[in-house]
């Protein structure tokens, strides 16, 4: 018994550690021979701000139900973000269907330039400074959303970061 309650605390940590954030909302409609089906579909944010950010679509008969779903297939999304001194390593670029995002690193105290998908991806993720540009055309902040997290996913972190200080000289 003592186990359990330990495995309920440990997930309610889990819980509260990451934040999440409605990023978009759209109610869909199906039509079929039999009439309009709807739905709704919402794109969840998820983020500890400290490296950790994931992004989950999902549909439900109402908003509650989709934004649960959603939440769940954030938290399943969840990806790792290379971090040094509250910015990213290098800059980088990624596409995800016609949306295009570009992601530079800033230096300290320039503080977050980027537009509304990107901003709270960045903020959830924990980065700081950061410049980005869409240079798509689209403004489907769902296909904007997944390009950011691809450009965050093609983040390396340099040797020289990576290198641990006790490692010692032959």
């Amino acid at each position: 018994m003592p186990e359990e309650k330990e495995l309920k605390i440990e997930k309610e940590k889990l819980k509260e550690e990451f934040e999440s954030k409605l990023l978009d909302l759209a109610r869909v409609i199906r039509v079929t021979a039999g009439g309009k089906h709807l739905r709704f579909r919402a794109v969840i944010v998820t983020g500890n701000k400290s490296g950790k950010v994931g992004v989950g679509v999902a549909k439900g008969l109402d908003v509650a139900q989709a934004v649960e779903k959603a939440t769940y297939q954030s938290k399943k999304n969840i990806i790792e973000v290379p971090i040094i001194n509250e910015t990213i390593p290098h800059e980088v670029e990624a596409k995800f269907g016609p949306a295009r995002v570009l992601l530079k690193p800033q230096r300290k105290g320039r503080g977050l330039v980027a537009g509304g998908t990107a901003r709270l991806i960045c903020i959830l993720a924990g980065i700081k400074n950061i410049s980005s540009k869409n240079l798509g055309r689209t403004g489907n902040k769902l296909n904007i959303a997944r390009a950011v997290i691809e450009a965050l996913k093609k983040l390396k972190i340099p040797k020289i970061h990576a290198t641990s200080s006790t490692q010692t000289n032959p």
